[in-house]
């Protein structure tokens, strides 16, 4: 690199400094013009997207049966993002129980992205300071349910029992398999599903409380979890019935694995299911924009098809008219927030000492 030493510089006249004076700024704007600017440096010449810096890692924790939909889903949005802003993503993925996942991200697993069997664990994590507030308003519907399900009553073959619907479910000969709603968030839908069939269907909280001692009374056994549950009626064969839901019935149907399943299409709870970024995260690692992105790209008409091919009722109109045949539709679908949300529910019904633990106590369980 040359160097110019200014005091050695004597120009013989004024007239000589000028000059030399004038040829060094033409000289500065010569390789201004000839640098590239930040948006000539980053544009490739055949208009590709600008090149981004090294590779976008993005971890994604969800819940075990979203697998199936996430791992065609990803590769869809790497292939747009790449097409937009050429730079490579990759994912971490992570899947697992609800609850569990929940606890993971809140003891130090840096998830970027978390999509959740129910808000309530997503709140979780927001009170554990890694969320923000108002994350539920951050997704296109405004509301951060990516997807929804509804409860179904599996059968033994045959449904010896004629299990038609909830009412059913606290018949005196009838064995019902649930998981533990203190211990399971899958399990929390179940419990909440016999109650707002009542309250939901024009009937008070006693008569509901009553109803909801009943099918306990029949509960033999008490699960930690979803899967320990279905496990205990499938692989060891006790109940008669098993409350699950309808996205899991239906993807142990397409593997050939599944037992007939009652769909209660007269009332049934809307099993919603959240995502959101994790924001902590996403500033730590630098991802919020590609992270962003990706639960951006959940929403759209390509992904929901995703999710409604492995299960799932989706939230995009345009995709749930086309699967209608697939999801019958529930004359009296209600959801927590008619149940006063989650914060009410759980405080209410779960908490220590509060009404399932009432009800366990009434039908000597607890």
């Amino acid at each position: 690199m040359a160097r110019f030493e200014l005091g050695r510089l004597k120009p013989r006249s004024l007239r000589g400094f000028v000059a030399l004076f004038l040829s060094g700024v033409a000289m500065c704007f010569t390789l201004a013009a000839c640098a590239p600017t930040s948006e000539t440096a980053s544009t490739e010449e055949n208009g590709a997207a600008p090149a981004q810096a090294g590779t976008a890692n993005l971890t994604l924790v969800s819940y075990a049966v979203t697998q199936a939909a996430y791992e065609q889903i990803i590769p869809k949005f790497a292939a747009q993002w790449k097409a937009e802003h050429n730079q490579d993503v990759v994912f971490d993925q992570s899947y697992g129980g609800s609850g569990s996942q929940t606890r993971a991200v809140i003891d130090g697993l840096e998830a970027d992205v978390v999509a959740l069997a129910l808000a309530l664990d997503t709140k979780k994590i927001e009170d554990a300071g890694l969320i923000n507030a108002g994350w539920e308003g951050k997704t296109p519907n405004s509301d951060g349910i990516v997807h929804r399900s509804v409860a179904v009553l599996v059968t033994r073959e045959g449904n010896p029992k004629n299990i038609q619907g909830w009412q059913d479910l606290a018949k005196d000969d009838v064995q019902v398999i649930t998981a533990n709603p203190k211990t399971s968030g899958g399990a929390r839908w179940n419990f909440m599903a016999l109650w707002g069939a009542v309250t939901e269907n024009g009937g008070n909280e006693t008569q509901a409380e009553e109803f909801t001692k009943q099918v306990f009374e029949n509960v033999p056994v008490l699960p930690k979890d979803a899967r320990e549950a279905t496990d205990i009626f499938f692989a060891q064969g006790q109940g008669d019935v098993l409350i699950n839901y309808e996205n899991e019935a239906l993807l142990a149907e397409e593997k050939g694995e599944g037992l007939p399943f009652v769909l209660p299409t007269d009332i049934n709870i809307s099993i919603d299911n959240p995502v959101a970024v994790v924001d902590a995260n996403v500033d730590k690692h630098g991802t919020r924009e590609v992270a962003e992105a990706f639960v951006q790209f959940l929403f759209t008409p390509e992904a929901q098809e995703e999710f409604a091919k492995a299960g799932f009722r989706p939230v995009d109109e345009s995709v749930a008219q086309r699967y209608t045949d697939k999801y019958p539709a529930v004359e009296n679908l209600f959801t927590v927030n008619d149940l006063g949300g989650w914060d009410e529910v759980q405080t209410k019904f779960f908490d220590d000492g509060a009404t399932f633990d009432q009800i366990l106590a009434e039908v000597g369980r607890a």
